[in-house]
């Protein structure tokens, strides 16, 4: 075996240190030759992209009117239109409002890629400030990229960019018609109809909640608290039944007649026997809570309470306003009936609510 066994221990020179820079070895290639766009160098293509985009933003709009179209003439409920087992009316709406969307976006990423500058841009990074050298450059920025845009010099591609956005907003517009029709202004679909009326009428009788049986009388003993509706109630269905059941529930309770405090709680009572809304005047919650002795009725909601025998008069809690009392009478076969609608809207307050005291209620009646 050799005895020479030493090795060559200074750095070899084919390689660099571990800490040598690099900058030589990855040397800066630059930007990549431009490679123009066909609508960058043929007049033609640039005219048909143009055209393109302007067809998208067209039929942006025509969708839009199509919602608008679809939103008055297809029917909504139970008897409204359908496709494939849903809603035509929402089918409809979501396809042309998102076809409408989308088509400017498309319209908008046609016009970037064949339309808007097309050239490559390197830029230092430097710190972030809020200089006014900063914001000139910004605006300028700003100001070249719509002049690259090209709004300016492609009227075509602008106005219907902004005949498609335009239209955007009428949806929004014709929509505001679920805000309304007004209370007062809601005529005719079914009895009842808005906020300011309920089914009961002239004449109609008060007849038990569930079953639905005629009342006389002489069926109540004094002390009694009862729910009752008018009758008729039970031939409605669907959603008019639910809406005419929720103004037109009543609660009724016989009292001493001398317990009786107001006159026109006394005037509008047969025999002892008053009927209010069974709806509390505070956020609408149904009231069946009554303290016998002082004939006042408790919502369990709030603990708004109302004295039965002074015109539903609100002695406690947050509620607005008294109850509601139905005028009653009897009819020739003897059973209770009301001798009208209530004179005044039931349940919580809103806008357009004119609230009347008790007496001023009872003159309209006379009248």
């Amino acid at each position: 075996m050799s005895a020479d066994t030493s090795h060559d221990t200074g750095h070899d020179t084919g390689h660099l240190p571990i800490n040598a820079a690099t900058d030589a070895l990855l040397p800066d290639p630059g930007l990549a030759e431009h490679q123009w766009r066909p609508t960058d160098v043929d007049a033609r293509a640039e005219k048909r992209a143009e055209r393109q985009v302007a067809t998208l933003f067209g039929l942006s709009a025509v969708a839009t009117v199509l919602f608008v179209v679809f939103y008055i003439t297809l029917k909504t409920g139970t008897d409204g239109h359908t496709f494939i087992g849903l809603g035509a009316s929402n089918v409809a709406l979501g396809t042309t409002l998102g076809l409408a969307l989308l088509l400017i976006g498309l319209g908008v990423i046609q016009w970037a890629r064949k339309l808007m500058g097309d050239h490559e841009i390197s830029e230092q990074r430097h710190p972030a400030a809020s200089s006014e050298e900063d914001r000139t450059a910004t605006l300028a920025a700003l100001n070249a990229g719509l002049e690259e845009s090209g709004i300016g010099r492609r009227p075509l591609v602008r106005n219907s960019l902004l005949g498609s956005v335009a239209l955007l907003a009428a949806p929004a517009v014709v929509m505001l018609r679920d805000l309304g029709p007004l209370p007062n202004q809601v005529v005719g679909e079914y009895p009842g109809a808005g906020l300011h009326h309920t089914i009961w009428a002239k004449g109609t009788r008060v007849v038990r909640d569930v079953v639905g049986t005629p009342i006389k009388a002489s069926d109540i003993e004094i002390g009694d608290l009862f729910n009752a509706e008018p009758d008729g109630l039970f031939d409605l269905e669907g959603a008019e039944l639910q809406i005419a059941k929720s103004k037109a529930a009543i609660v009724m309770l016989r009292m001493d007649p001398d317990d009786i405090i107001s006159d026109v709680t006394r005037n509008w009572s047969v025999q002892g026997i008053v009927a209010y809304s069974k709806i509390c005047t505070h956020v609408g919650c149904p009231i069946s809570l009554n303290e016998r002795t002082t004939h006042h009725l408790l919502c369990p909601c709030h603990q708004s309470t109302f004295d039965l025998a002074d015109s539903g008069r609100v002695v406690f809690g947050p509620a607005g306003r008294h109850l509601p009392q139905l005028p009653l009478g009897v009819d020739d076969e003897g059973y209770l009936i009301a001798l009208s609608d209530f004179l005044e809207p039931v349940g919580p307050s809103f806008w357009e609510r004119n609230t009347k005291s008790p007496s001023e209620v009872a003159k309209e009646l006379k009248s």
